[in-house]
């Protein structure tokens, strides 16, 4: 399924590190800024609201800014290159991780009372997330610059360089939002911005063009760049319909559960910060050993098929353990569920996205991975409210329950397109 790529482009480019480097600080920036700012939002809010439905909207913000430009983005990286696509991203990465730093810092209820009273500075906060949000589409970017310089074969394993990526974000985010918020508030949102802007020194001065003109696609019409429009034309792909809304399910299910994580945790078993960031900790540590270094050699030996159902029975594993534990048995048993949960989203994720890929031929990487970050940030975006409904409304325990279920369609939808594959193979 290699296409008609010259087969010595791969060698040559994964000769050079500074590629590597900047595809890992991108995804890394990516997912650091998110971390970092999305523990600390009711602190960073205090100020300016309580309410928690604005904290759920402007949460949802940057998921739902990312959903619908990231075809835009993909397509604009298969169109232009991948290197212009990314540092006008991480460009913008740096300025709305820099407006929602600044009007945090500003004193607004001493300077300019009246401007917190008509929600100026929550209109600033909402206009930084969007920013910040829509910059999201660099996380697709770089992934199409991994398949650039991967062969089939081996794209799992430099696909499994965004699961480590993923995995430092979980750890670094909240042990740096933890740290320096006991001295200011304020300071991880500085490091976000300085980490973003070392991000775009890098991607400006080291990185190489990975997308060759030769196989340069000309923009889609606007009617297709929308998002649900994007969408559409993949699950109008029989090749790739049934993984697509696996890998929208899993998200959905994923996302809803983690966004409750923190709340269950401090209302059920009286946990404080420590706990709860001691348990994404782990879910960090994890997730960067399977993906960074188990993917490789666990794909070669059991392949994407086998490998994404064992991972899917083990997040189905961490969902149960959840909600089975108990005021006596909270702290092992809840460490022994995210720790199985992870390693089930680390062989999940990375093994999806090469499905996918490979499927697909080597033209519109760019596009199609985009419309895969596209359904996860999709999915971010809902998952959370509607698992907090069901929270509210029929139970604590609920979205774990209904977290299973989802994860039993995804593991029919990915048995089902198996199922097909060896149909098809002769």
């Amino acid at each position: 399924m290699g296409g008609c790529r010259d087969p010595r482009l791969p060698a040559v480019r994964l000769s050079r590190p500074s590629t590597l480097l900047c595809a890992f600080l991108t995804l890394l920036n990516d997912r650091l800024g998110e971390s970092i700012v999305f523990p600390l939002l009711p602190f960073l809010l205090a100020d300016f609201t309580t309410d928690g439905r604005t904290l759920g909207l402007l949460a949802g913000s940057y998921a739902i800014a990312q959903f619908t430009f990231t075809p835009l983005i993909g397509a604009l990286s298969d169109r232009y290159g991948r290197k212009p696509v990314i540092t006008a991203c991480v460009a913008g990465s740096v300025l709305g991780l820099g407006m929602f730093a600044l009007t945090v810092v500003l004193p607004w209820s001493r300077v300019w009372p009246e401007a917190t009273a008509a929600g100026l500075p929550l209109a600033l906060l909402f206009a930084a997330r969007l920013i910040d949000g829509v910059s999201g589409g660099t996380a697709a970017t770089a992934a199409a610059v991994l398949a650039d310089i991967s062969t089939p074969e081996r794209r799992a394993r430099a696909f499994g360089l965004i699961g480590v990526a993923f995995g430092l974000g979980f750890i670094l985010g909240p042990a740096l939002g933890g740290l320096l918020g006991r001295i200011n508030v304020s300071l991880p949102l500085l490091l976000a911005v300085g980490f973003a802007a070392l991000n775009l020194v890098v991607v400006v001065t080291l990185l190489p063009e990975t997308h060759p003109p030769q196989a340069r696609l000309p923009l889609p019409r606007v009617w297709e760049l929308q998002p649900f429009g994007q969408l559409q034309r993949v699950f109008a792909d029989p090749r790739v319909r049934r993984l697509c809304a696996a890998f929208f399910l899993f998200f959905l299910g994923f996302s809803g559960f983690t966004a409750l994580l923190v709340l269950y945790f401090k209302q059920a078993f009286g946990w404080g910060p420590g706990l709860s960031a001691g348990a994404f900790l782990v879910v960090g540590v994890v997730a960067t050993v399977v993906q960074g270094g188990l993917i490789g050699p666990l794909v070669q030996r059991l392949g994407e098929w086998r490998l994404t159902q064992i991972g899917l029975g083990c997040v189905v594993a961490g969902f149960l353990l959840v909600p089975l534990a108990d005021g006596g048995n909270a702290v092992p048993l809840v460490f022994t569920a995210v720790a199985i949960l992870a390693l089930g989203t680390g062989l999940v994720t990375p093994s999806l996205r090469s499905l996918v890929s490979r499927r697909l031929a080597d033209s519109g990487q760019g596009a199609a991975l985009g419309s895969l970050q596209g359904l996860q940030s999709l999915a971010s975006f809902l998952g959370p409210p509607l698992a907090g409904l069901a929270y509210e409304t029929i139970g604590r325990r609920s979205p774990f329950w209904l977290g299973i279920l989802l994860m039993a369609v995804v593991v029919w939808l990915v048995a089902a397109g198996s199922h097909r594959q060896a149909e098809a193979t002769p």
